[in-house]
């Protein structure tokens, strides 16, 4: 019997494969489970033009991450912090300090894709925003007192 799987299943497969299992196992814990359906000509058109979509969606996501990346390169924010006279910052750089940064020069930018060191002095820094999982963006910071 061949099966088309709705989600992730240890051992056997990832979600949208088809495989085969014996008959008893799918009609008697994979599709009660709702973990599968069965392989016919109907289901698998509907599973093709599934991933033809989400193939569709992936790429577009990939082209604005890619976008987004070369605007990051070029951009170089100024966030302002207290810090001492001898340039030590009291606390550090947070990522919602950057996000909030890059949103008023209009990039917008989750602040939880962005991943920064510890800034410990006034200067220059740089954070890293995963815009995808192929894509990575450097954001070059300029930390001032404020």
């Amino acid at each position: 019997m061949e099966v088309i799987l709705i989600q992730d299943v240890a051992n056997l497969g990832y979600k949208n494969d088809i495989v085969k299992v014996k008959d008893g196992y799918g009609r008697n814990y994979l599709i009660p489970n709702k973990l599968a359906i069965i392989a016919n000509d109907s289901n698998r058109k509907q599973l093709a033009e599934n991933l033809k979509q989400q193939a569709r969606k992936l790429a577009q996501q990939l082209a604005d991450a890619q976008a987004l990346a070369e605007k990051l390169a070029n951009t170089v924010i100024t966030v302002a912090v207290k810090a001492n006279e001898d340039g030590k910052i009291f606390g550090t750089v947070t990522t919602a300090q950057i996000a909030e940064a890059l949103e008023k020069q209009g990039l917008n930018v989750d602040k939880k894709v962005i991943t920064v060191e510890q800034v410990k002095e006034l200067g220059e820094a740089v954070a890293v925003a995963k815009l995808h999982r192929e894509v990575k963006a450097e954001i070059k910071l300029n930390v001032v007192a404020e």
